[in-house]
């Protein structure tokens, strides 16, 4: 790999060519970028546009890489989103709206809004990954997604190197999904992100792992600060670091499937976790099919489930991309065979 400002390169814009992207995903799979090209502003993301060889190039944008399987090289121009800062923007009478660059950590951003007195976004702590990437998968834990923060955000136009602003409609939010893994992947950068933290702030609290801390502390109307700290504390217990094992959090999406699923086959599996939903329909646990399919703790090659937590994919030391897939699959054909739902991975598969 070498780096080289070239002779039509904007000032500032650094072109890796060649670049491992083993850090730059968090299971920690080795893939080569064809071309890496680190962002740090909304100016570099329109150089990136304007310059005569990176413009026309198709794009790969990269943000934390935590909701990534490598499974070969990337043959794409890769754009590593960095843009930084955190602010409070303005205070209304119903909100307190914060804007934030693409590039800052997710569970930071969480923790700073909390040090700064502005509570709701602490359900969603820990999640991995940046502020940039979390619309384009609409996050959520415990009962919160990101459209039920979400006020904003800006993105540049990779064809025109126009910057445009998006409403939550405009983002065309669903479960796990959104207008950036559809018609617009790859055609555009997320620059900032602007989070909407309702006023007065409302505890959720209906979650299975919350009700049983509020029971063993004795703690029935928990401050934001202590429901960051209780779900810290439960995510740390049944997911991995992936500073240490190698990992993209959760790999396949709970189900949601229709109240007559749903009764067919709690009547063949009865201990079958599941949620009701506000529109009627019901969210299966995925992680619990999993288990109950024997998969816990297996591995094929050097991708294996978590001990902790059926959910979770892991990189046990050298895994190749093509070694989760074949886990993945594996497990889903098993699911299927079992309980006729089939799962839907999480993470985008290069």
């Amino acid at each position: 790999m070498h780096t080289m400002p070239d002779a039509a390169t904007p000032p500032s814009l650094l072109i890796e060519r060649g670049a491992s992207l083993r850090t730059f995903n968090t299971f920690g799979l080795p893939a080569l970028a064809k071309t890496l090209v680190k962002v740090q502003s909304e100016a570099d993301v329109k150089k990136v546009v304007n310059h005569p060889e990176l413009g026309r190039a198709p794009k790969f944008i990269l943000g934390g890489g935590s909701n990534l399987v490598l499974t070969q090289d990337v043959n794409l121009c890769v754009i590593k989103v960095e843009i930084k800062g955190i602010r409070l923007l303005e205070t209304r009478d119903d909100a307190h709206i914060v804007e934030v660059g693409a590039g800052e950590s997710w569970h930071e951003t969480v923790r700073w809004c909390l040090d700064q007195g502005l509570p709701g976004l602490e359900n969603m702590a820990l999640i991995p990954g940046t502020v940039g990437a979390s619309p384009v998968q609409n996050i959520g834990a415990y009962g919160v997604e990101l459209k039920d923060r979400f006020e904003s955000l800006d993105a540049v136009d990779m064809v025109t190197g126009r910057t445009v602003t998006l409403d939550g409609d405009a983002c065309g939010f669903g479960y796990r999904d959104s207008i950036f893994k559809r018609h617009l992947s790859g055609k555009s950068v997320i620059t900032r992100v602007r989070l909407r933290l309702p006023r007065p702030w409302v505890p959720v609290l209906g979650y299975l792992e919350l009700e049983r801390k509020m029971t063993e502390t004795g703690i029935a109307q928990p401050e934001a600060r202590q429901i960051f700290d209780w779900i810290c504390e439960v995510r740390r217990a049944k997911l991995p670091d992936p500073a240490v094992i190698g990992n993209a959090g959760s790999f396949f999406k709970n189900p949601v499937v229709t109240p007559e699923q749903c009764r067919d086959i709690i009547g063949r599996d009865p201990e079958i976790v599941h949620y009701p939903l506000d529109d009627g329909s019901f969210k299966l646990a995925a992680g619990w099919m999993i288990d109950a399919c024997g998969w816990k703790g297996k591995s094929i090659g050097r991708a294996g489930v978590y001990e902790r937590q059926a959910l979770v994919l892991v990189n046990r030391g050298g895994a190749s991309g093509a070694e989760v897939v074949t886990l993945a699959r594996a497990i889903q054909e098993s699911v299927y065979g079992r309980f006729g739902i089939r799962l839907e991975p999480e993470p985008v598969v290069v």
